[in-house]
């Protein structure tokens, strides 16, 4: 039998035959294995494929034709170079991406139509109030941002998303560990059983949207999600009625990417709860096969809204659908730092009384109180400020799984092998009683 090639699990070294015992045996951690179980490993991890994801790109769109594209122009800005769709009464388009008005109409020609749209359920008075509503709350937001920002552009625009279906089959192996102490008159023992743990299964995804426009901020675009799909029609022009649409200028091929990975992070979290009862999992090694993925594509409804303070202008976006707005609101420095002392100090004098009735005036505990209140202070105005800007990239595609897809084909979990530690329970009582002494002098 040839036992060259057969690495560690433990530490990645050549594993070598020991007659002594009749077992593998690696020569640089010293750890054994039986022989069937380290054939079993070495099976698994040679298995392991890269990732295989396969989509039908023909899929998404069709060309214009007849009366559709005779009632259609479309338009592009002169500012920041965003293509709009626009029917054959449109004059003037207002651009969502930098609010210029300028745009210079011109015939429809060489994209794709739509295959879907989503009609718009949110109008703009409901955009406005959800902006103010947003305002609300914030303890770090400029006194007069509500007052004085001017909402110079409020944009109803139907946006360009290629939707991703996708049958996914997952193999994932992970090492995992369970530790069980004990201990006996002499010694305090630890002893780690090490497993190889393997997920193999398949879920399905629907409609996993990836916006198709490269001037809207994807982390905006990601974030306005979900959108609710029971309401979602075969595409017709007369839905752009009153919106203005903009065209894809990103293609499928290059947008596949984005959906790729969130279909993986998905397979990847939900695999990981079925592996429980261990006390550390780490994830090795991940493959994801998607055979035979679809790609439609879509007009999705998005009220976008430009207002301007202190001569910066600042963006928000919502969803036209559900309403959900999302944007990133300006943050008072001063107010920043002033709440931070604020909650350090009061923080600070709560630990220091704490500490000086358990231990007296010890320079060390007050000083330990106090960097403990300052982390805690800054903590707190931290998540202030990251609520101020809501715009996400998203790294999942839970709410797209298609329910009671998820199926495993292999759940193996196979035990590798065991390392022991002990400590002399002389070297714990010792150290007790230098602690003890210690604090009896304070």
């Amino acid at each position: 039998m040839k036992v060259e090639g057969y690495k560690c699990p433990n530490c990645s070294g050549a594993v070598k035959f020991d007659s002594s015992v009749q077992k593998m045996k690696c020569p640089y951690c010293d750890t054994e294995f039986e022989t069937a179980v380290l054939e079993e490993y070495q099976k698994e991890l040679e298995a392991i494929a890269q990732d295989d994801f396969g989509w039908d790109l023909k899929g998404g769109g069709e060309e214009w034709a007849g009366d559709d594209l005779d009632c259609l122009t479309t338009g592009s800005c002169p500012s920041c170079g965003a293509e709009l769709y626009g029917n054959e009464s449109t004059v003037a388009m207002v651009c969502p991406c930098c609010g210029n008005a300028q745009i210079i109409a011109k015939r429809l020609d060489g994209m794709l139509k739509p295959d879907f749209v989503i009609p718009f359920r949110q109008d703009k008075k409901a955009a406005a109030a959800a902006l103010k509503n947003f305002c609300k709350g914030k303890p770090l937001l400029p006194k007069f941002f509500v007052e004085e920002n001017n909402i110079n552009c409020v944009q109803g625009i139907y946006a360009p998303y290629w939707l991703f279906d996708a049958d996914a089959h997952g193999h994932i192996h992970y090492k995992a560990t369970k530790v069980k102490k004990w201990a006996d008159s002499r010694f305090h023992y630890v002893r780690t059983d090490h497993y190889s743990v393997v997920r193999d299964g398949n879920m399905g995804f629907e409609k996993i949207p990836v916006d198709a426009s490269e001037k809207m901020d994807d982390a905006y675009m990601d974030a306005i999600e979900p959108f609710e799909y029971k309401t979602m029609e075969n595409f017709h022009t007369s839905f752009l009625a009153g919106y203005a649409a903009e065209k894809y200028d990103v293609s499928a091929d290059n947008s596949k990417g984005r959906a790729e990975r969130r279909v993986k992070s998905t397979i990847e979290k939900e695999f990981a709860k079925s592996v429980t009862g261990y006390a550390t999992v780490r994830a090795e090694s991940t493959c994801v096969d998607v055979k035979k993925g679809k790609v439609s594509y879509a007009l999705f409804p998005v009220w976008t809204l430009n207002t301007k303070y202190k001569e910066k202008n600042y963006q928000f976006m919502m969803n036209g659908q559900t309403g959900r707005l999302v944007g990133k609101l300006p943050v008072d420095k001063t107010k920043a730092l002033g709440y931070s002392g604020l909650f350090t100090a009061a923080i600070g004098a709560a630990l220091t009384l704490g500490a000086h009735l358990y231990s007296g005036l010890d320079a060390l505990m007050i000083l330990i109180a106090w960097v403990i209140a300052a982390a805690a202070g800054f903590s707190i105005v931290h998540y202030w400020k990251m609520k101020m800007n809501t715009a996400r990239l998203k790294t999942l595609a839970t709410e797209y799984m298609i329910p009671g897809s998820l199926s495993f084909k292999i759940k193996n979990d196979r035990f590798l092998f065991s390392k022991t530690t002990k400590t002399p329970r002389e070297t714990a009582q010792t150290a007790g009683r230098v602690l003890q002494k210690t604090m009896s002098r304070r």
